[in-house]
């Protein structure tokens, strides 16, 4: 608990951010040891003006008794040092220290075995663009894929009800608190997300909207999904602070194709010509997210560990019935066919589950429709 304290208590003081903070850690072992040094030039990027204003606001505060009020106002919130943080964000450069959420947690979405996929785009879309965000959308949901945007008019309105009419888990990640609805003609779409998926922020409870926030918000998106999917964006769309910030963190960046005619899509055409990959529809797009390498092994987990642990309880019983009847056959591999006989399961719901398991590392397909253990 110590460490949470810590974390959120840092977080107060002006001038120290994500990346300063993961500095201070690493420098003296825990941001609670680092709070009782009085001596923080050794830490890259504090001088002495910085180190003056750091000791002159933590004189001025309380850790526990901070804490204790804050929770008051903000009874739901991640730190890095907290096991159900995303385990996605601990993997950029500038993690948000404090990380609210409302709405319905699942603990295996923040351990990286639900994939999540960002689709962000302009707040004025064509048709066009409106369109292939619904199909796209659906085509994610149905094959169990989490979409993650930020609730902005456009396209991120047009992701999130899309997966929410298929019947799936939609991520909103905001530059307000938690609390605050914004555009305010979202209440209803803000009102359903909470009830079956995740509203997120940065911001504690009550914070309004501002300009600066929503840049910024924009890593978030970025670090939480495995790729990013920018479906309509001009070349000054703030969807494209997003596609650039995924790069940068070593994620796959997808782009809906546009017309040379249309100033909307002259972000996405900008996009491929720093390297993002154009989607040709449906299945294209599940080929791109297919071949994603899977996560790495979390750090210190035993290797002897039941892969099966953190999985939903779907993922969970498709690996263990493949498992078995490799084994029963004697075979590394078997037979899609025979695997949707055995689990009786819908085609896409069957495909979307070994999809998932692929990403994860813990299935590989072989030539043949034939699908194995890894």
């Amino acid at each position: 608990m110590d460490e949470r304290i810590y974390w959120l208590v840092w977080s107060q003081i002006a001038g120290v951010g994500p990346v300063l903070l993961q500095r201070l850690q690493a420098e003296f072992g825990s941001l609670a040891a680092a709070w009782a040094e009085a001596d923080l030039s050794g830490v890259n990027g504090i001088g002495g003006q910085t180190q003056a204003s750091i000791l002159r606001q933590r004189s001025q505060l309380h850790p526990e008794q901070l804490y204790t009020h804050h929770l008051r106002q903000n009874p739901h919130f991640w730190t890095p040092a907290d096991p159900d943080y995303p385990r996605l964000l601990l993997e950029i450069a500038d993690p948000p220290p404090v990380l609210y959420y409302r709405g319905q947690v699942r603990p295996e979405e923040n351990q990286g075995s639900i994939p999540t996929v960002a689709m962000v785009g302009t707040r004025d879309p064509t048709d066009y663009g409106k369109r292939w965000t619904r199909r796209l959308a659906k085509t994610l949901t149905q094959k169990g894929f989490v979409v993650v945007s930020g609730m902005a008019e456009g396209i991120d309105t047009q992701a999130h009800q899309s997966c929410l009419e298929a019947g799936g888990r939609t991520i909103a990640v905001l530059g307000t608190g938690v609390d605050q609805i914004y555009p305010p003609r979202n209440q209803g779409l803000y009102q359903r997300i909470v009830e079956t998926g995740l509203v997120l922020s940065e911001y504690p409870a009550g914070t309004q909207p501002n300009r600066a926030h929503f840049p910024r918000r924009n890593r978030i998106i970025a670090g939480l999904s495995r790729a990013t999917l920018v479906l309509e964006a001009p070349k000054q769309s703030g969807a494209l602070i997003t596609a650039y910030l995924a790069n940068d963190y070593s994620r796959d960046v997808y782009v809906l194709p546009g017309s040379l005619d249309n100033p909307k899509a002259m972000g996405c055409l900008g996009l491929v010509s720093r390297g993002a990959q154009l989607i040709l529809g449906e299945g294209h797009l599940l080929e791109l997210l297919g071949a994603l390498p899977p996560l790495a092994p979390i750090s210190g987990a035993s290797s002897q560990a039941d892969p099966t642990a953190g999985l939903s309880a779907e993922l969970a019983e498709v690996y263990r019935l493949l498992r078995d009847l490799c084994q029963s056959m004697g075979q590394p591999a078997v037979p899609y066919d025979l695997l949707a006989a055995q689990t009786q399961q819908a085609p896409g719901t069957l495909s979307g589950a070994l999809l998932q398991l692929e990403l994860l590392g813990l299935v590989v397909q072989q030539p043949g429709m034939r699908y194995g253990l890894t």
